[in-house]
């Protein structure tokens, strides 16, 4: 076993935790959702990781990613997401992890459905249509909030809007489905550096200001999310449905002045 200096989130878990398991993870073409899909893949799933962008799926078709395949899903929509999960029996995760952020522009009308459309319907929608492959199994759902589930940002009001819906989507599933078995969290990462974030970490001030009002003076890496997921999603989580699991290095909790 590796020693705490050196150990990662996944190898925190027994190898074989998820073997035989299937996990689907949307937004998996990228960033938090390739990390999950990733995480969940080492660990022994066979894993479906879905995205709409043709040419990353087309580079990870031929990158050869162990235990996942990759498909197009166009979550906006309730028939590709309905004939998408009729072909699965059976399935042991669903992770929700598709979302998108579109800065000033999101004041636009259209632009505001839209980002609400990917970053809160979308989840309904996969997970209505997975109900009855999740019941089969007992299965575990994982929605993606965010900071800005209990925070503003004018320059985002429907992500905004829309993670904050997330949280209430995720308590009201839960105790919608908890009696068929089915378990229902969220996790609403910090700051994180992707590509999303990168216009924040990419600037020195931008950069500072996050880190130094985290309680461990570092932004968040795409790693350090998996193993929060990886845990809801394992027997270890049996009794937790329903809540929310800030992954923030202590952001929300840090003093802003």
């Amino acid at each position: 076993m590796a020693d705490a200096g050196t150990m990662t989130p996944i190898s925190a878990f027994r190898p074989d935790l998820f073997a035989g398991r299937t996990v689907v993870v949307s937004g998996a073409t990228s960033g938090i959702g390739l990390d999950i899909a990733r995480g969940f893949a080492r660990l022994g799933a066979n894993v479906t990781g879905t995205g709409s962008s043709a040419q990353k799926l087309a580079e990870l078709a031929g990158s050869g990613e162990p235990g996942i395949a990759f498909e197009a899903l166009d979550v906006r929509s309730k028939e590709a997401i309905t004939a998408f999960a009729s072909r699965f029996e059976t399935i042991d995760v669903l992770v929700n992890a598709a979302g998108i952020a579109r800065p000033v522009a999101e004041w636009d009308d259209e632009t505001f459905l839209d980002v609400i459309d990917v970053n809160l319907v979308s989840q309904f929608r996969l997970a209505s249509a997975f109900r009855p492959a999740l019941e089969a199994t007992g299965g575990a759902v994982v929605n993606f909030a965010s900071m800005l589930s209990y925070l503003a940002d004018t320059a985002v009001p429907a992500y905004a809007a829309s993670k904050t819906g997330v949280l209430g989507l995720t308590r009201t599933l839960a105790h919608a489905w908890g009696p068929q078995g089915i378990r229902v969290n969220a996790v609403a990462p910090g700051y994180h550096k992707t590509d999303m974030t990168k216009p924040i970490w990419s600037n020195p001030d931008g950069e500072k200001a996050v880190s130094v009002r985290t309680a461990l003076k570092r932004w968040g890496t795409t790693e350090d999310l998996v193993g929060a997921v990886l845990f809801l999603c394992s027997p270890a989580a049996t009794y937790i449905t329903g809540t929310c699991l800030d992954i923030d290095g202590g952001f929300l909790s840090g003093n802003p002045l």
